[in-house]
């Protein structure tokens, strides 16, 4: 396996982020066995001017993930169901971050991945690792052995009506004609 994203990768704009994180493994070793999946899609938030992220509401026990520094899981439950996984970017205080949408199975993972909520399922990542470093061992991203040219579609995000102008911001990327990117 690779050596881990280095804690710099991830102190950088959410947007510049997104975008990087293309390509790169997501990485989680469940009962002595590592799952990993390649990230073909990711949605930016910009901190609390951006009226999508959950650091609008500003600065709660729930988010104070996002106002810490960069390079740790935030990790928040939609629908009473499903888990979601956020990279925390930018500066300490900044509350930016990038959700991880859609992952191609690479090794040990058998479930859907078309879906924040999937992705999680199929990783078994839930909210005991929210506020993890990425820089540990129970959660982590790491390069490809092998960088592969893509092309990046730049698209609205998914499900932030409620976000007025900032719904229809092209903050969403996706890896073009990947199948596992997941349905709009």
């Amino acid at each position: 396996m690779s050596p881990k994203l280095p804690s710099h990768f991830y102190e950088r704009d959410a947007v510049t982020v997104a975008r990087d994180l293309l390509g790169q493994y997501l990485c989680r070793p469940v009962d002595g066995v590592l799952r990993i999946g390649k990230i073909v899609e990711t949605e930016a938030y910009l901190g609390p001017h951006d009226l999508a992220a959950h650091s609008s509401k500003g600065l709660t026990a729930r988010t104070s993930v996002l106002f810490g520094p960069p390079g740790h899981a935030y990790i928040y439950l939609i629908y009473g169901i499903y888990c979601c996984l956020n990279v925390v970017t930018d500066q300490e205080g900044s509350g930016s971050a990038v959700l991880l949408r859609a992952l191609e199975p690479v090794a040990n993972i058998a479930a859907r991945t078309q879906g924040p909520g999937l992705l999680c399922k199929a990783l078994a990542i839930d909210r005991s690792l929210n506020s993890c470093d990425l820089q540990g061992d129970e959660l982590f991203l790491a390069p490809p052995p092998k960088a592969e040219a893509f092309s990046i579609v730049e698209a609205p995000r998914v499900g932030v009506d409620y976000a007025g102008p900032w719904a229809e911001r092209l903050l969403r990327f996706y890896v073009r004609g990947n199948r596992f990117v997941s349905r709009k």
